[in-house]
């Protein structure tokens, strides 16, 4: 990886600590981390800035923007192997139960869905890449870009977004005739694939892998691209937006989300033991040096 790359980023990812959606309501205790708001708990506090920031400055134009940035590949070359080795460095702060780097929840994910699927080689790869996207947070991108939950600009913001409409209180788009009805800049139902989401960790990786030209199944990329859409997903928002196509991705998102949310391990998977069985798989659908 390029020179300037930084030593170390530590991880603010507030999608780890606040879940406001009924579906997690009945999740056993032991599946969650605490995602109550505590304004004297200073790591809490740290999130609500993110996401305040993030909904502050998240527009249309800046998605536009990042898109142009970041969508050129031009930053740096690296095998999808030392990218994730990449991610030794990087620590998720916001995470009250771990202080581990971020691969070592790309491992435990990777195994969980290993020993639940042992045929689906590509979903145990998924699992295992599926955060490589933070690796934008290395080249000065701010920690609202990169992390946390996602959701469509240009329309009405859905009232199941963390924080609530009213932490775009201070985003101009919120006051953008364009932009601040039901539908927006859209079309009733015109699928997700037409909607402008919020930069972030997950469209990156995912157009980064249709650049270098992955043979992950489409499951897998779209369990990438949607996996912080917690609004859709998990809230329940936007149906008047997406379409059949989108009811067959949701099962996918879901099957894979349960896996990355709720992965919670006393046991530090064998990193170095594991790489062998990994690295077939990444030879498989990724190899070779890729453009980041």
């Amino acid at each position: 990886m390029a020179a300037e790359v930084q030593s170390q980023v530590s991880m603010i990812d507030p999608s780890q600590l606040l879940r406001p959606e009924p579906t997690f309501n009945d999740k056993p205790i032991d599946a969650f981390r605490d995602y109550s708001v505590d304004e004297n708990d200073p790591i809490k506090e740290r999130v609500r800035k993110t996401y305040y920031d993030m909904h502050t400055n998240v527009t249309v134009e800046l998605v536009k923007q990042k898109r142009d940035k970041w969508l050129k590949f031009n930053h740096f070359k690296s095998t999808v192997k030392d990218a994730l080795i990449k991610l030794n460095e990087l620590v998720d702060e916001s995470d009250p139960d771990t202080d581990l780097p971020n691969i070592v929840h790309a491992f435990q994910t990777a195994e969980r869905i290993r020993s639940d699927h042992p045929d689906d080689d590509w979903f145990q790869l998924t699992g295992l890449i599926h955060d490589l996207g933070k690796v934008m947070a290395f080249y000065g991108e701010p920690q609202w870009c990169v992390v946390g939950d996602t959701f469509p600009v240009g329309c009405k913001w859905a009232d199941s977004i963390v924080y609530g409409p009213e932490s775009f209180k201070n985003n101009p788009d919120t006051y953008n005739p364009k932009y601040n009805t039901k539908y927006g800049m859209y079309k009733p139902n015109c699928g997700l694939d037409n909607l402008l989401i919020s930069w972030s960790h997950d469209e990156y990786l995912y157009q980064f892998l249709k650049h270098n030209k992955s043979t992950l199944p489409e499951k897998g990329l779209y369990m990438i691209r949607y996996h912080s859409l917690y609004p859709w997903h998990a809230g329940g928002d936007y149906r008047h937006l997406t379409n059949e196509k989108d009811e067959e991705i949701l099962k996918w998102v879901l099957e894979f989300n349960k896996y990355d949310l709720y992965t919670k391990s006393e046991n530090v998977p064998d990193i170095e033991a594991l790489w062998p069985y990994y690295e077939k798989l990444i030879e498989k659908y990724i190899p070779g040096v890729c453009e980041w």
